[in-house]
């Protein structure tokens, strides 16, 4: 039998994180097994879900290169969709609601009470075999031994969670349900639908909930727990994604850095942890991570993402010739740990006039600077090559003449060039720069001074 699993959100807000890696979950699973993903937007309650947050929905999942397999667009029988067909909405298929609801009450498996209508649950404990939790036996309380009957359909005619969670997953054949350990306290009830329809349940998983540092669960007002907040603040999704696989999974060997591909391969329910996983409100360990998957981006998507996080900055890359601007990125390379540095990092190579950092201004203004960078300008017109190497050693040659350690000659230089006291290495950037920009840029810093 293939595996068929479902991500089902509601579009009433943002992605949370915690969607976002029930997504992930489900996902893995799918690919790991060579199953199949389905999306279905759970969007029966008409007031609150707009079309702008099944957008944002969608959006989180594209971001994270999470393509769902099939859609209501893909009777044409043309394969697998891959992200680009339907999601399934519940708001369209009413229909097999009501019918499925007439079947439960032609017999005698559900009823009709002021105007709604209300499921016979069973009167005995209910046994959860969950892959993750382990076994559960849900009696009934107190308050249900006397009426444990639950509404299925309101009085105004809206069939509610339980019902239609279960129809859809019944009409999708979704053989495994992977979702929040919050999940759990539903799932008597939907065992017993499920076989009030005259099948067995799928499989369960219930995964570990993601807490604040102090414990609490996670919610939307909370600092990080909405998705798009990550791709807005420079982050790879990559980077996001190998963060979220150790939010409640972890490999047999403890590597921390993955690939996508490395996590299909090694991915499965029964390791997923039975302990809630605590988000880092520092995201140290998502810093980490990110300045380790930007090392490992190939030049070609380097370069692309950090031009767009340039563009969004407002700086523009295209008025300059392409070779000159994959140099420049060039010395960003193992330097940057966030796309959200890429402007103040390299910005200045993309600008006709320096910024001067407030801080590094009173450390270049001072009159000793001067002199120092006339001469050094003298020697960088004349030397015989303007590359990084030669560099190097005519700012030394100069050091040595003044009889002073490089230090002294580099920073004012750097500033001069940058308006930054940090950067990329001095000669390489200079070599990027060329002859003219550097000579034009010292110019304008001694005519100041």
């Amino acid at each position: 039998m293939s595996v068929r699993v479902r991500f089902a959100p509601s579009p009433t807000g943002f992605l949370h994180i915690g969607g976002a890696r029930t997504a992930l979950f489900n996902w893995l699973y799918a690919r790991h097994v060579g199953g199949v993903f389905v999306l279905r937007i759970e969007d029966t309650d008409a007031a609150r879900n707009t079309q702008q947050a099944v957008d944002v929905i969608l959006d989180g999942l594209r971001w994270l290169g999470l393509d769902w397999d099939e859609g209501p667009i893909t009777a044409d029988a043309t394969g697998p969709c891959k992200g680009q067909c339907g999601p399934y909405f519940q708001s369209q298929r009413k229909d097999l609601y009501q019918r499925r609801v007439e079947a439960l009450l032609s017999h005698g498996l559900a009823y009709e009470q002021d105007g709604a209508v209300k499921f016979k649950m069973t009167r005995e404990p209910v046994v959860i075999e969950d892959i993750v939790v382990g076994q559960v036996i849900r009696p009934l309380t107190d308050r249900e031994e006397t009426d444990p009957d639950f509404v299925i359909v309101r009085s105004d005619g809206e069939p509610v969670f339980h019902l239609v969670n279960v129809i859809d997953d019944l009409d999708m054949g979704i053989t495994h349900v992977i979702r929040g350990e919050d999940h759990l306290s539903n799932t008597a009830k939907h065992i017993a639908l499920f076989r009030a329809f005259g099948v067995e349940p799928p499989k369960y998983a219930h995964i570990p909930l993601i807490l604040n540092g102090d414990g609490s669960k996670m919610s939307k007002r909370d600092a990080g727990a909405s998705l798009m907040t990550y791709p807005e603040e420079g982050y790879l999704p990559e980077a996001v994604l190998n963060y979220l696989c150790l939010l409640g999974w972890s490999s047999k060997d403890n590597q921390e850095v993955f690939s996508l591909a490395e996590v299909v391969e090694r991915f499965d329910l029964p390791q997923v942890l039975r302990h809630n996983a605590k988000f880092d409100p520092k995201r140290e360990k998502l810093n980490w991570l990110n300045f380790e998957h930007m090392r490992r981006l190939d030049s070609e998507r380097f370069n692309e993402l950090t031009v767009h996080a340039l563009s969004t900055a407002g700086i523009d890359t295209s008025s300059h010739p392409l070779p000159f601007v994959k140099a420049a990125l060039a010395t960003g390379r193992d330097k940057l740990r966030n796309l959200s540095e890429a402007p103040g990092y390299l910005g200045f190579y993309f600008r006709d006039a320096v910024e001067t950092d407030l801080a590094e201004a009173p450390k270049l203004m001072i009159p000793e600077n001067k002199p120092r960078l006339v001469r050094l300008r003298a020697a960088f017109a004349s030397a015989a090559g303007f590359d990084a190497a030669t560099l190097e050693t005519t700012l030394k040659a100069i050091a040595v003449e003044l009889g002073l350690k490089a230090g002294p000659l580099v920073h004012p230089v750097r500033v001069a060039l940058t308006g930054k006291g940090s950067g990329p290495s001095l000669y390489h950037l200079m070599e990027v720069l060329g002859r003219e920009r550097t000579l034009a840029r010292l110019d304008a810093v001694i005519a100041r001074l």
